[in-house]
């Protein structure tokens, strides 16, 4: 294989990067399932295994958000949509498009880094826009968001890192779970517009193991928009509407001893479109939008399969050190409907130019991430962390129904150590610098546009490209509190290779020299102030994220493309929590961003990023509360203010959303009852409005809709 000769040539770094981890401390990643086995239920202090260096949200130099198990479970009493779900809590983060593609949704304005359990989901040799459809959050904990690009993490988190850690087992011989819910709009309960779903798991210990184990499936019928009307159907990119899921998740760990534990986790996700429905184009100027009528598309229908296994090895007292070894694997296909796009035709196959295809998108990767951490230095005020990660990806893309390659296969490797240092001076100071090496690699055989692309021949290549990334910042409390943060961190991705290849229409071109390929690093600077008292807590920051050869997204003559310019984009968040008391909380936050990039390539930042790369200004608000032992409230508004752009045509109308849902506890279980849109607004997605301008997506939102579930423990 190619990517073991590059893995074998590239030996003498490794070994130097294994002395160096040999003597250097390290920082917990992966499952972090809480410490020694004696202490593992002990601390309330939430670690962000997703910093890689065991901090806590209090000591980061940037804005970290821990979305709680408590606040995902109020999530999925009213949507089952995950990307909905983190839009519903990060106002930074792009509104949903509600479909099985989250293209264009965005954290802070650029693609973050999603993770479940340390293993990455994004795919950067070939994003399909997919990541967020790679679980099902019944299996989720909670989830771990690092605003703004990240170096420890390396390759993809220029926008940030979204760690999702998945649920770990109930202290107990064995405990059992099992839900079920039905969906339903308000004004009709037909079958066509039912969605249902079921939930099963069980976990425990006995003597030195633990165990878990969940399957979830989901049957999700017709949406209806906020005028009655079938939500259009997305027949090319794929949809959640009028499809079938499943999730099935396990986990198997167990204790060597009370500072050592093993741990086998194995994921399966599928959801699959029914190909029941057809989209019936809308009328953008005259505000109709896409709506949807029985019938067959052509082509398979889309679908996402996945295949996620990662082991680690835990040990929490290696000398002195703490130690943390993740080894993962993935298998990732997702397929795409069927359409007559001018790229996909070939005179030699249908003259008429009428010919219909699907691309279909395979990804195997596989990695390891090794850290050790050893905060005990210089008198407790030391902790020096180190780690080197490694990534194999290889990748292709081919069109499903004439077996024509569209994207030739990519190989990708990805070698990085990096060292990261925090120190307390004093007391009130904590002061945090690190470095990551990324070397990596793409190697890519001689190939050959498809004929609607010019069928040019492309000499292949071994392009590499190396970068050493650099993060600083502080957190200063200088009274109880209060504290003040500052932070510079760079970011690494690769653009989006299979866009870039596959767009080449120049004859003579050669992979090794192809520009398009080269790296991305954005620079991000942030500086906030927090204060977290025993009822109220509140942050500011302010960020700015610049690159200067960005990645760019755009549309040209019905393709997206890749555009390789400066860019920049600016914005302030805010976030207060006040507990009124044990039984009343609320939250608030903002995010306002705005991005710009260099047009023309003459060194000015003359044009605004639009909906395809940034997110509107949004205001989320939100009250639960426990009104005694039995019932128990939430009710969450988010509003998505209007928007203005360079294209007059992209313009944002902004919408007020607003939930609720309701608990009763049961002598035997819990019925939960949750409302979405709960005043039937009736609106146009951010998506379809100001990411592109296009009457066959011009969709609706989901109108209002009823949950009812039923969950037991026993």
């Amino acid at each position: 294989m190619k990517n073991s000769k590059n893995c074998h040539a590239l030996l003498p770094l490794v070994s130097a990067i294994g002395l160096v981890a040999s003597t250097s401390a390290f920082a917990a990643e992966g499952d972090n399932t809480g410490g020694q086995k004696a202490n593992n239920a002990d601390s309330d202090v939430v670690v962000v295994t997703a910093s890689r260096t065991g901090a806590t949200k209090e000591d980061s130099p940037q804005t970290v958000r821990i979305i709680s198990k408590e606040e995902i479970n109020q999530q999925l009493q009213i949507t089952t949509d995950s990307s909905q779900i983190l839009s519903n809590l990060l106002p930074s983060y792009s509104p949903s498009r509600q479909k099985m593609s989250g293209s264009g949704e965005t954290l802070r304005g650029r693609t973050p880094l999603v993770m479940i359990d340390g293993i990455p989901q994004s795919n950067p040799l070939r994003p399909t826009g997919r990541e967020m459809h790679t679980i099902d959050y019944s299996m989720v904990d909670h989830i771990e968001v690092i605003q703004g690009a990240n170096a420890t993490n390396g390759v993809g988190a220029t926008g940030g890192t979204i760690n999702i850690i998945t649920k770990r087992p109930e202290p107990g011989s064995f405990n059992q779970h099992a839900e079920v819910q039905l969906t339903t709009p308000t004004s009709q309960l037909k079958n066509e517009t039912n969605s249902y779903k079921t939930n099963y798991g069980f976990s425990g210990n006995s003597g030195n193991w633990d165990y878990l184990f969940s399957a979830t499936y989901e049957d999700q019928g017709m949406f209806l928009d906020g005028d009655d009307d079938y939500v259009g159907v997305d027949n090319t990119q794929g949809d959640l509407m009028d499809s079938r899921a499943y999730d099935i998740f396990g986990k198997l760990a167990y204790w060597i001893d009370d500072n050592q534990r093993v741990q086998l986790s194995v994921n399966r996700y599928e959801i699959e479109g029914n190909n029941d429905y057809v989209s019936v184009t809308g009328d953008r100027e005259n505000g109709v939008p896409t709506t949807s009528e029985r019938g067959t598309p052509e082509g398979a229908a889309p679908y996402n399969e996945v295949w996620t296994t990662g082991l680690t090895y835990d040990n929490y007292d290696l000398a002195g050190w703490e130690m943390n070894f993740l080894a993962f694997y993935q298998d990732y296909e997702s397929l795409f409907g069927a359409t007559n796009s001018g790229s996909f035709q070939d005179p030699s196959i249908a003259p008429d130019g009428t010919l219909y295809d699907q691309t279909n998108a395979t990804t195997s990767k596989y990695g390891t991430k090794l850290s050790l951490t050893r905060g005990d230095l210089w008198d407790d005020r030391l902790k020096v962390t180190a780690g080197f990660d490694t990534l194999v990806d290889e990748t292709e893309q081919y069109l499903y129904q004439t077996n024509r390659t569209y994207v030739p296969q990519s190989d990708y490797t990805d070698l990085s150590p990096f060292l990261q240092f925090e120190l307390k001076p004093i007391d009130s100071l904590t002061l945090s610098a690190g470095v990551r090496y990324e070397y990596a690699k793409i190697e890519v055989d001689d190939y050959q546009t498809v004929a609607g692309r010019g069928g040019v021949d492309v000499e292949g290549g071994s392009p590499s490209f190396d970068e050493t990334l650099y993060n600083f910042g502080a957190v200063w409390s200088p009274i109880d509190n209060w504290s003040l943060f500052a932070n510079y961190s760079e970011g690494f991705s690769i653009p989006d290779v299979g866009r870039a290849l596959r767009s080449i229409s120049e004859p003579g071109q050669s992979v090794d020299d192809f520009k398009n390929l080269q790296p991305i690093v954005t620079d991000n600077i942030e500086t906030g102030v927090r204060y977290q008292g025993d009822r109220l807590g509140a942050e500011l920051s302010y960020y700015e994220s610049s690159s200067d050869f960005g990645g760019r997204v755009d549309r040209e003559n019905d393709a997206f493309v890749l555009r390789r310019e400066e860019n920049e984009i600016k914005g302030v968040e805010a976030s207060v929590d006040y507990r009124f008391n044990d039984a009343h909380k609320t939250r608030l936050a903002y995010s306002h961003m705005e991005g710009r990039y260099d047009s023309n390539d003459n060194g000015t930042l003359d044009a605004k990023l639009n909906g395809l790369n940034v997110a509107p200004d949004r205001l989320i608000a939100s009250w639960s509360a426990n009104w005694t032992p039995k019932i128990s409230s939430f009710v969450q508004a988010n509003y998505a203010f209007d928007k203005s752009f360079d294209e007059e045509e992209r313009e944002f109308d902004g919408y007020l959303l607003v939930d609720a849902a309701m608990g009763y506890k049961l002598p035997v279980g819990q019925v939960n009852v949750g409302v979405s849109n709960l005043f039937d607004k009736e609106y146009i997605t951010y998506y379809s409005q100001s990411a592109l301008v296009d009457d066959e997506r011009y969709f609706a939102g989901r109108g209002r809709t009823v949950t009812v579930g039923y969950s037991v423990d026993f």
